[in-house]
């Protein structure tokens, strides 16, 4: 297993507008890369978790569960007046800020799974602008058992 390689930055048919892969021949496709787990990220949600975990036992792939969120450029309960259309990217704000960037976030434990839950139910009840937006302060509080990575082009680093 030393060359073994493993996507943990994944977005699946639960990513709206944005993943297309279906679990099922996503994890068959790990499967035949060789590929010991396989990481599911998607977009300010974790709507297909338990269909994910599930289909990797089944296949015999160890899951990794995670989210690429939406974080608030500052604080998730302000709603600044927007500039132009907001898209993946995180949309301008008329002050030239970005309303959200992203982060990926992944469960390193089961505390880790439990503070995903929490952060992702948070940013819609108390976040939502646009998207389900978390922030620094909720992070701060539900940060046990997480792995942070900059994830994508439109991440903060």
């Amino acid at each position: 297993m030393g060359d073994s390689f493993t996507h943990l930055h994944v977005h699946t048919e639960f990513s709206m507008l944005d993943g297309a892969a279906r679990l099922d021949e996503l994890v068959a496709k790990a499967v035949q890369d060789g590929q010991p787990a396989l990481g599911m990220t998607d977009h300010g949600n974790m709507y297909g978790v338990l269909d994910f975990y599930r289909e990797c036992r089944k296949q015999g792939v160890k899951p990794v569960i995670g989210t690429e969120a939406y974080m608030a450029y500052d604080s998730r309960r302000e709603r600044p007046a927007r500039r132009g259309r907001v898209d993946d990217s995180g949309g301008d704000t008329e002050g030239g800020k970005k309303l959200y960037y992203h982060l990926t976030l992944l469960a390193e434990n089961n505390q880790g799974y439990r503070n995903l839950i929490q952060l992702a139910s948070l940013a819609f009840l108390e976040g939502y602008y646009y998207k389900p937006r978390m922030d620094w302060e909720l992070l701060e509080k539900y940060h046990h058992g997480l792995i942070a990575t900059t994830g994508c082009l439109g991440g903060h680093v």
